[in-house]
């Protein structure tokens, strides 16, 4: 469920992209509420280290989901805050802390291929497909399967 838009090259998918472990990621643009940097994170007791916590975000209480936990890579340590994108799943409201926000991509639909056999199980599980980029893979991130253990976290 990304916006399409017909040229005359085909239709043209869009890419909110965002770099987490040094990896880059692409979401699809009709998925992304806002961007924000989290602030007075609330910690969430009993819950996995998956959920960050939870806050504020203009009168809207928003699960904040660490994506290097949920990638299984290590925490940043590079002093920089981190950032959050918001989506939504069916009315609740999450934010996915990543390490830094691109730019918006606009890619052939045409050029986003199957998961290879060789991308990184963690990454796989959460990847709709790659787009092959100038010296990089950009790994599509399927919102609804990072999300889908949600409810489970929570109750964990």
């Amino acid at each position: 469920m990304t916006t399409k838009t017909e040229t005359i090259e085909g239709a043209v998918a869009e890419y909110v992209t965002a770099v987490i472990g040094g990896q880059l990621f692409g979401l699809p643009i009709s998925r992304v509420q806002d961007v924000f940097m989290p602030e007075r994170l609330t910690r969430v007791p009993l819950a996995s280290s998956e959920i960050a916590g939870v806050l504020n975000l203009r009168g809207r209480i928003v699960t904040v989901v660490d994506m290097r936990a949920r990638l299984g890579l290590p925490k940043n340590d590079d002093g920089k805050p981190p950032m959050a994108v918001g989506v939504d799943l069916r009315g609740e409201s999450y934010g996915l802390l990543i390490d830094q926000i691109g730019e918006v991509l606009r890619l052939p639909e045409a050029s986003c291929e199957e998961n290879p056999v060789n991308l990184d199980p963690r990454m796989a599980k959460l990847a709709g497909g790659v787009h092959r980029l100038d010296g990089q893979l950009m790994v599509v991130l399927d919102v609804d399967r990072v999300l889908e253990l949600a409810p489970d976290m929570m109750a964990a």
